[in-house]
């Protein structure tokens, strides 16, 4: 049976317009994303689309929201399984250097959430929420001011090394994240 197919008690069907609305995303940008595109790549009516969303902002919304909770885990899930500061830190290093985003692709849907966000205000929220998890994950082994530096220091390595023909090694990644991480005098305001 085809996904077009499928009656109206498919219980994946918003899950997998979700999904498809990512890889249209991936394939396009954010912003040449029709309902269109993204029932043909769901396999689904495109009636289907706006009965479980609003609007087309609802549905990236919560596309979106989809990525960022996915990558979440991954990343929340090697810094809940480090046990001493040094495993910690192997686990920041892991996040930048290995395949926590998953895929290429969701490091590519990174990018089009932040430019996308830029330009739609109301997206802002799904950045801070994934902000705030990546901080409330990496403030079980670091100080706030810490988490929040590693914290950018994942998203900009992460970045950088995507699009470098010298990727950063990841030996000298460990080394910047051990400099990040080292113990110091509280700064005023460290705790915001």
């Amino acid at each position: 049976m085809t996904g077009s197919t499928r009656g109206p008690n498919d219980p994946r069907r918003r899950e997998r317009i979700l999904d498809a609305a990512l890889d249209v995303i991936a394939e396009h940008g954010a912003i040449k994303v029709t309902f269109r595109k993204i029932a043909s790549a769901a396999g689904v009516p495109l009636g289907s689309l706006t009965y479980y969303f609003d609007d087309m902002q609802h549905l990236l919304t919560e596309a979106f929201t989809r990525l960022a909770e996915s990558v979440s885990v991954r990343y929340g899930a090697l810094l809940e399984a480090a046990r001493t500061p040094e495993e910690a830190q192997e686990a920041v290093v892991e996040i930048i250097c290995g395949k926590v985003w998953g895929t290429d692709r969701n490091l590519l849907l990174s990018y089009e959430l932040y430019a996308f966000a830029a330009r739609h205000p109301e997206l802002t929220e799904v950045l801070r929420s994934w902000m705030q998890a990546s901080r409330q994950s990496l403030a079980r082994h670091f100080d706030p001011l810490t988490a929040r530096a590693l914290d950018a220091l994942v998203e900009g390595f992460s970045i950088h090394n995507s699009v470098d023909s010298r990727p950063t090694e990841r030996a000298d990644v460990a080394a910047v994240v051990r400099a990040v991480a080292a113990p110091r005098a509280p700064l005023d305001g460290a705790s915001r």
